[in-house]
């Protein structure tokens, strides 16, 4: 492959077509700064996720391919709908430089291709951090202390949620049907072979076939269930005792072990049987086509079954997003801090939601000289005192209740105050419910020190008005989902990161045609 060298200028045509697009922008700015994005560096970059003999074969420049994944995110068509629109849209043949073109410029599965390329090289980081330079150097600013902020919003998963009964089923059809595929038999005959027959049925449970109301009938159809998945097991041991160690067979077999070591416990009541667990699992699968995918909370009322992204804004250049993670949705967000500040560089001020706080990375951040603003955690008692009216005085080791009480205090630890005295307090009704052989007691934060300087800085209206820098993530996030939506578009940790730094990326695209617009 050569390096690709588009035209820079706009021909006569191309000026017609990007008159007629200001409605959809994205044709535009691509097109003029297409040479920039994909620069000689970067496309010497594309180039080595191919071997020479690669290269041979496929003719098709990647940076075309990079501006078709750009578009096919700007515009959310599927892999089949970007090979038409190389042909039948013109907006699509200026921005790829194949203009008049009667044929599709690639097919679906270079297309394909080139998008495991991008993601098993890290490529899609590399394209991340091309906008990203691209806008500093744009906006004129520096990359080093930098003011950021955090957040993050839900992303619905791909693959199917399913129950216990289900995650146990599908995967045991996993099994069988590879089974049928290395000896060519139906899955329904393989099936009924290996004692399975649940899996014939239209469905899990309608092949058991009983009263999902009744909680007995259920242990008693989990019961069957297991009991014809450990038919299978015999069945695998007899006759494929070897393919069951290998690949894909020793993969599909293990995940359903899995599925029925998280979602059953063994069951008191019927001695060797099992139930299922009651609550959840520590790290749960909920799917079987997606095994990143878990269970989560945004807030106690609203659950998430898939994905959280993290976002990280530039506040120095309004709308630079300058990182991105993807996080399962049952990891708190401090879980994605690191790798955020990692990307992000020396930041010198950084505002974050309060999920964040507790992460080692930002503690450090803090040691170094990084200023943190979040808004503090709540302090509730049921209308009591609250720890904010006790006098804490950290650099003597002390705390003074509202009644002049004083006794010792340090972070990470629990102060308690004498019971005697507490049991005479005419306050001790607003103060606590402790036993009346005990007294009040306040647990400090090992970070402390930190959270009276949160606290302190929400009382006052400038702490506050620092604290609203942060609403610029929050609108970027926004613009994020809507460009986005709410739901994943591929299965897997890896592909959703992939796909939430090319939106990231397209974002930064639009700051540096808004900046070039108003220079």
């Amino acid at each position: 492959m050569e390096i690709w060298k588009p035209a820079v200028e706009l021909s006569r045509g191309e000026a017609f077509i990007a008159k007629r697009c200001q409605g959809r922008r994205v044709f535009v700015f691509l097109r003029e700064l297409r040479h920039q994005i994909f620069d000689e560096e970067m496309q010497q970059r594309l180039h080595a996720a191919y071997t020479k003999v690669e290269r041979g074969q496929d003719r098709v420049p990647p940076a075309q391919l990079g501006l078709a994944m750009l578009l096919q995110a700007a515009l959310r068509v599927p892999d089949h709908e970007v090979v038409e629109l190389t042909v039948m849209d013109k907006r699509w043949q200026m921005v790829l430089g194949c203009m008049g073109a009667e044929e599709p410029l690639f097919s679906q599965g270079t297309f394909f291709n080139f998008r495991q390329r991008m993601i098993e090289h890290g490529l899609d980081q590399a394209l991340f951090d091309k906008t990203v330079q691209l806008a500093r150097e744009v906006g004129g600013f520096s990359a080093t202390h930098l003011r950021a902020a955090f957040d993050a919003s839900p992303l619905w998963g791909a693959g199917r949620v399913e129950d216990t009964f289900n995650l146990i089923g599908r995967a045991a059809m996993h099994v069988v049907r590879s089974v049928a595929q290395r000896i060519g038999k139906p899955i329904e005959k393989v099936a009924l072979e290996a004692g399975i027959p649940v899996l014939t049925a239209t469905s899990i449970k309608a092949g058991l076939d009983i009263d999902w109301d009744d909680p007995k009938a259920r242990t008693v159809a989990l019961g069957k269930l297991l009991g014809q998945v450990q038919a299978l097991g015999r069945f695998l041991e007899s006759e494929f005792s070897k393919e069951i160690s290998e690949p894909p067979l020793a993969e599909q077999w293990a995940l359903v072990q899995r599925l029925i070591a998280q979602d059953t416990e063994p069951d008191p009541e019927d001695g060797g049987g099992r139930k299922v667990t009651q609550g959840v699992a520590k790290d749960r699968r909920i799917s079987v086509s997606d095994p990143d995918m878990r269970h989560g909370r945004k807030s106690k009322k609203r659950r998430i079954d898939g994905y959280k992204r993290h976002v990280a804004v530039q506040l120095d250049t309004p709308g630079i997003i300058c990182a991105v993670a993807v996080t399962p949705a049952n990891q708190p967000e401090r879980v994605a801090a690191d790798d955020l500040l990692n990307q992000c560089g020396s930041i010198s001020e950084l505002y974050i939601d309060r999920g964040y706080l507790g992460d080692e990375a930002i503690d450090q951040r803090r040691a170094r000289g990084t200023e943190v603003f979040c808004k503090p955690f709540p302090l509730h008692n049921g209308g009591r005192f609250t720890k904010a009216d006790f006098e804490l005085n950290l650099e003597f080791g002390t705390i003074r209740c509202p009644q002049g009480v004083t006794v010792p205090a340090h972070p990470g630890a629990v102060a308690h105050f004498p019971a005697d005295g507490c049991a005479r307090c005419p306050q001790r009704d607003l103060c606590t419910r402790a036993a009346p052989e005990r007294g009040r007691s306040v647990t400090l934060h090992p970070q402390e020190h930190f959270l009276v300087q949160l606290r302190q800085r929400a009382r006052s209206p400038e702490g506050r008005t620092t604290l609203r820098r942060r609403i610029a993530v929050e609108h970027r996030l926004a613009a994020i989902h809507n460009r986005q939506g709410d739901r994943a578009r591929y299965r897997g940790l890896r592909k959703n990161l992939f796909d939430l730094r090319r939106y990231a990326a397209l974002n930064n695209l639009s700051v540096v045609d808004q900046l070039r617009r108003a220079a």
